[in-house]
């Protein structure tokens, strides 16, 4: 029988921020405290203090974690493909991740701090990954910096949605997600030939 004493023993920040991590995805982001993830290791609140701090330091830490998992996932699912097959194969993953760790992904944006040296080199991996991807269909530079915007928040805006359950409509969720993919495959063709105007009235 495990008891507190050698819980505590064995205590690591990995296995806080793993177990922290896996309750965001059961009860929610928001509902994270650190008693919470106490009981779940089976130790007093007190243990964790010194593995990682305070719970805003643990949220940032779960954040950063998610992100290297979230960037490795979209990494494997762009490798060996470009434009059209990376962009559907990125898109899918980033929507399945996001449905599988719906605690992780909210983490991912809600503890957002890229003053932290460690979130922000997690938040790169999956940057890199959609810079790569643009430049498949010859876009560099400011353009790839919109265009990823642009891809960030139309997936983002989906995935917060249906997650939401505001797609209440019987009509099938995966067909319109497929033509949202299929619509910013179209706009990346066209993004070269497309000026940035309003940038380039100012």
């Amino acid at each position: 029988m495990t008891t507190r004493k050698s819980a505590r023993r064995n205590l690591t920040t990995e296995a806080v921020v793993t177990a922290a991590a896996d309750l965001t995805d059961e009860i929610g982001y928001d509902a994270l405290t650190l008693a919470a993830v106490a009981e779940r290791l089976g130790v007093a609140s007190p243990s964790l203090y010194s593995h990682v701090g305070g719970l805003a330091k643990l949220r940032g830490l779960v954040a950063a974690a998610a992100l290297r998992d979230f960037g490795d996932e979209l990494r494997t699912a762009a490798l060996g493909r470009s434009r059209t097959a990376a962009l559907t194969s990125v898109a899918a993953a980033y929507r399945r991740w996001a449905r599988q760790h719906p605690g992780r992904y909210t983490a991912t944006v809600e503890a957002a701090d890229l003053d932290d040296p460690a979130y922000w080199s997690a938040a790169q991996r999956a940057i890199e990954v959609l810079f790569a991807l643009l430049t498949g269909y010859g876009i560099t530079g400011d353009d790839a910096v919109d265009a990823m915007r642009v891809i960030r928040s139309t997936l983002h805006g989906f995935v917060e949605l249906e997650q939401g359950g505001v797609f209440e409509l019987p009509q099938s969720v995966d067909r319109s997600f497929d033509r949202l993919v299929a619509g910013l495959d179209a706009a990346l063709d066209e993004w070269a030939a497309t000026p940035a105007r309003r940038g380039e009235e100012q």
